[in-house]
């Protein structure tokens, strides 16, 4: 039976943030996203791991998209790395993303990175290399299709963020198989693997492992609205989970408060753009009144 995240479960878990804290207390989430026409989830991503508190957040894409990504930044820094003729991440980018990788909090790996053969094999080995808490998401995750068990090779804590689609592809079988048993193929990845998976769409699951397969949850998120199926809004929710894990957050603690906080903002969002007007900017937007929200004592929202 899975258990609910509610507004009084969520608070429990924010992160504390000492009053003579520096950039540094807060931690650095590097994220390796993007290719060509796909810079918009590198901006998403990267802004909201800055909405949820990180310290510092730097960017590894494709070198050809650097004066891109550098125009639409303010806040996070960039990393160039090596790009294939298709101007996604090269496999040569390995050596120099996992160096970067080193010591730092968290890492997002995935949103907008294509299904470039040779990106998919610069996935599989960075995922491998890099012992940092990693959330990997969409073409990160694509990567793993058909081979899944290229996950047992990783030396770090992993959270999975797929959407039905891709939880069938990692598992084998039909997105409608995966929606008919949502908890059971949830709790299966996640023991098989030692890993935090989050199952997106209505009702979002959420089920942590630990290094002997033993499970924390389900828990199933109480927030949202159907504005969120909107393209760039997982990239929101990698970003958020990503920048809480960065403040030291166990990968399923953050990844518990990340869906519900996101949630939150989405429907704060839709209260000032409506379901069927908001957009995943506006989900950032929303996010600092969620934080207030969530940091006040009298519960607004469960």
């Amino acid at each position: 039976m899975a258990s609910e995240i509610t507004l009084s479960a969520a608070q429990k878990l924010l992160p504390k943030r000492p009053a003579d804290a520096h950039k540094g207390t807060f931690g650095h989430v590097f994220v390796v996203a993007g290719s060509r026409g796909f810079t918009g989830a590198v901006k998403l991503c990267c802004d909201a791991a800055m909405r949820s508190g990180a310290g510092l957040v730097t960017a590894g894409v494709p070198a050809p998209l650097g004066d891109v990504v550098g125009s639409a930044f303010h806040e996070p820094m960039s990393l160039l790395l090596p790009s294939t003729p298709e101007e996604t991440v090269s496999r040569d980018a390995v050596g120099p993303a996992v160096e970067f990788a080193r010591g730092k909090e968290s890492v997002v790996l995935g949103p907008g990175l294509s299904r470039n053969a040779e990106t998919q094999e610069f996935v599989l080995e960075f995922v491998r290399l890099v012992r940092s808490p990693m959330l990997i998401d969409a073409d990160g995750l694509n990567a793993f299709a058909g081979r899944p068990d290229f996950l047992l090779k990783s030396p770090g804590p992993r959270v999975l963020t797929p959407h039905p689609g891709e939880m069938g592809r990692l598992a084998g079988m039909r997105a409608s198989e995966v929606v008919a048993n949502r908890e059971g193929v949830a709790i299966a990845l996640a023991g098989k693997y030692s890993c935090t998976v989050v199952l997106k769409g209505r009702n979002t699951l959420v089920v942590g492992a630990g290094a002997g397969g033993e499970i924390e949850g389900p828990f199933v998120n109480t927030t949202g609205n159907n504005g969120l199926a909107s393209g760039g809004t997982g990239d929101v929710l990698s970003g958020v989970i990503g920048g809480l894990m960065a403040q030291g957050m166990r990968p399923v603690d953050a990844a518990v408060l990340g869906v519900y906080v996101h949630g939150l903002a989405g429907d704060l969002a839709a209260g000032k753009k409506t379901q069927r007007g908001m957009i995943a900017s506006d989900v950032i937007e929303a996010l600092p009144d969620a934080w207030r929200l969530l940091e006040q004592d009298t519960p607004h929202h469960d």
